[in-house]
């Protein structure tokens, strides 16, 4: 059977509609994931179109995934989490929507807390058991989406569920419709489907959830969790580990429209930020990320480098302002006291900072040679060096004019004697055995007692 593809406008061949494979073993493929190997990944050679969908977004899951792996937050801090993600996605909402728990009275406190604020964006959502009385409490809360676990792979429905495919399928697929019967879209979260039967499980999996979608004329949100990291960005790569195979797959072959597709993926192979842009490029509309990255184990894709990921890939901010991150990496610092490793992109204390003299040297010349973008402009913070053994003259001439916000004429030269003075003393704390980068503290008396009322104190 032939018909014309809504999504390329091409007669396409429908006749081939998978079947459940409801097997009494499970299947652990292991020629790929070999518990005591590093996993494979395995090459077909079978490229997939690309196909970005006219719009892409943002979805949070900094309050419920990114809340799993830290010391519960307070009510007064979730709520200004929230109020930094509709401030950081701007008025188009290009951070979407954000996920929140419902069961205790402290999650529920935290919700009618934010939805007083009539925010449009991002929009609240609810993670929860899958349970009639849970469909009932989100419906009761006014919230209009919540997120269900439909785990997908022979890993979890035989070794954790103790059910077969069968089983596992027709207690998801009643799950959903309690969802259904409240007047609730469900959104599936596909629990580590890039181990997963894709074709005898998955697809005919979300075939049955699209049937019911359209008896019951609700639309139902596929959510593709790449739980354990395996995902790969490579176009020729093999399923179940393809991104683009998998994004590809649940459109063409499960008709899931874009803007129901949504990427979950964590960083445990550093291949995060990488997937999430390729479910973008071949079809989802919603990738899920969480405020640095917090998140189990390695953790989730950072919301933060999505919001550049974004801007590298469309062309534009759209409204988004990413000097907000800035404020939520300090909001997490000094409000809830997390600790953001230095050199975490765009968040880190020192991820816009060198040591190196030569580096500091290009700097003074020019600050486009040694930064990734204006990070003063886009970030509200200006490139910084850190002085060690390794500074030289330039990267002290450097910290001065920072440090004391000189400009033009009033900055100092590397063959300052300030500057050179100041080399010697540092050369030789490190000459006696000395570690650690200078501090600021340590620098400015530096000056106040070489130079004292040279410069003003900012």
């Amino acid at each position: 059977m032939l018909e014309i593809s809504n999504k390329t406008n091409l007669l396409e061949q429908k006749s081939y509609k998978y079947s459940l494979q409801d097997i009494a073993e499970p299947n652990l493929q292991r020629d790929i994931f070999s518990y005591g190997t590093v996993p494979k990944v395995a090459f077909n050679h079978r490229r997939v179109p690309m196909s970005m969908p006219e719009e892409i977004w943002i979805t949070d899951t900094s309050l419920r995934d990114g809340q799993q792996s830290v010391e519960p937050y307070s009510v007064d801090q979730i709520v200004n989490i929230y109020k930094l993600l509709s401030k950081l996605g701007g008025p188009y909402g290009i951070i979407r929507q954000t996920e929140f728990f419902i069961y205790s009275k402290k999650d529920r406190e935290a919700i009618e807390k934010c939805m007083s604020l009539d925010l449009k964006f991002p929009e609240i959502t609810s993670w929860i058991r899958a349970s009639k009385e849970d469909f009932r409490l989100v419906r009761d809360l006014g919230i209009k989406e919540t997120g269900i676990l439909v785990s997908c792979s022979d890993y979890h429905i035989f070794k954790k569920m103790k059910m077969t495919r069968k089983q596992a399928l027709d207690h998801y697929l009643a799950t959903v419709k309690d969802a259904f019967d409240a007047g609730v879209v469900p959104r599936c979260h596909l629990e580590d489907i890039t181990r997963a039967d894709f074709y005898g499980f998955v697809v005919p999996f979300v075939n049955e959830l699209q049937k019911l979608s359209r008896e019951a004329k609700i639309p139902v949100k596929i959510r593709a969790c790449d739980t354990m990291g395996y995902g790969v960005p490579y176009t020729e790569a093999a399923m179940p580990r393809s991104v683009a195979g998998i994004i590809y797959g649940l459109q063409h072959y499960s008709d899931v429209p874009s803007e129901c597709l949504e990427w979950h993926g964590h960083n445990d192979f550093y291949k995060a930020v990488a997937n999430a842009s390729v479910a973008w490029l071949y079809g989802a509309c919603a990738v899920n990320c969480s405020l640095l990255g917090i998140g189990e184990r390695t953790g989730n894709v950072p919301l933060e480098a999505m919001v550049f990921e974004y801007a590298s890939l469309r062309g534009s901010l759209d409204g988004m302002d990413p000097t907000v991150i800035t404020e939520i990496a300090d909001f997490f610092r000094r409000d809830i006291g997390y600790d953001i490793p230095p050199m975490t992109p765009f968040v880190g204390r020192s991820f816009n900072a060198t040591r190196a003299g030569i580096h500091a040297d290009g700097l003074m010349k020019d600050p486009e040679i040694y930064t990734i973008f204006d990070t003063e402009k886009l970030l509200g913070r200006p490139p910084v060096v850190e002085i060690s053994k390794t500074s030289g003259l330039a990267g002290i001439a450097y910290w001065v004019n920072q440090n004391f916000r000189l400009k033009g004429d009033k900055q100092v030269q590397k063959h300052d004697p300030l500057v050179m003075t100041m080399k010697d003393w540092i050369d030789q704390e490190y000459e006696d055995g000395r570690q650690t980068v200078m501090t600021d503290k340590e620098l400015d008396a530096m000056v106040e007692r070489l130079a004292p009322g040279r410069f003003e104190k900012v």
